[in-house]
């Protein structure tokens, strides 16, 4: 399970791992099988409508000290252009394409594909 997060505590729990930073954005892995986290969240369990039992991301991430992310799309889409530029760069990914890598999408699709969403974006 991943959550995104603006902030987050300086210390995490052994089941949770920071995976990226980037742009106000810190998108944290939680190791949904670990039984520390399943603890947190039997003890966490509430009634979030009539009948349905479950926990509130407020809750846990109120927990964790994680202020949750709700960024606005255009940041979103900006955030996205840079990973693709960084992919797109990559030594690894390079390989990739000089071995003969042929992705259905490729990097110029997805940057064409984000491009028009901003112009959509732009127009309202």
């Amino acid at each position: 399970m991943k959550l995104y997060a603006k902030t987050i505590p300086q210390t995490l729990p052994n089941w949770a791992t920071t995976i990226t930073t980037c742009a106000d954005l810190i998108e944290v892995e939680i190791n949904d099988g670990h039984p520390d986290f399943q603890s947190l969240l039997e003890e966490l369990e509430t009634e979030i409508e009539p009948g349905i039992m479950g926990v509130k991301a407020e809750d846990l991430c109120s927990r964790l000290g994680i202020e949750m992310s709700n960024p606005y799309l255009h940041q979103l889409l900006e955030q996205a252009q840079t990973l693709i530029s960084l992919i797109a760069t990559h030594p690894d990914y390079r390989q990739l394409l000089n071995e003969g890598y042929q992705p259905d999408l490729n990097i110029a699709d997805a940057q064409t594909a984000l491009t028009y969403l901003q112009w959509e974006l732009d127009q309202k």
